[in-house]
């Protein structure tokens, strides 16, 4: 099962993320005021971003988390995956592929592009993405913070 994130969710998805900023999927963790920021960000609005709660068997299995830009080199609204996560004890059960299909269905029609990163070394959800489709984008991202 796929949801929406909810208010009564905030502890389940801190923890979720906290898990993940400190999994090998990511090159480093962040502060977590970053984490109750995007949190606020969440329930105050749904223009920007978006989160998921991924249930199996009416457990929390992950979280996924969208976010939302405009491209003009697409002509119209981007949606970046900007983390999908499973809990150590769900992988491999199909459910990051349900999460694609649950976007295809939901988000896909409202989006020009769907864009996601991934670290080179993981290979694993390397094989999910281009096994649905999803090839690299020749561009070198560059960030000043």
């Amino acid at each position: 099962m796929i949801r929406s994130v909810e208010l009564k969710d905030k502890d389940v998805y801190l923890d979720l993320v906290r898990a993940f900023y400190q999994s090998e999927a990511v090159l480093h963790s962040i502060p977590d005021e970053y984490i109750e920021n995007t949190w606020n960000e969440l329930m105050s609005s749904s223009d920007y971003v978006k989160a998921y709660i991924l249930e199996s068997d009416n457990q929390v299995a992950g979280y996924a988390l969208l976010s939302f830009t405009f491209s003009q080199e697409v002509g119209g609204k981007v949606a970046w995956l900007e983390e999908l996560f499973m809990l150590p004890e769900f992988r491999g059960q199909g459910l990051g592929k349900e999460f694609f299909a649950f976007m295809e269905a939901n988000v896909e029609s409202k989006v020009s592009r769907i864009r996601l990163e991934v670290e080179p070394d993981n290979n694993r959800a390397k094989r999910l993405y281009e096994s649905l489709g999803y090839e690299d984008l020749p561009y070198v991202q560059m960030v000043k913070e």
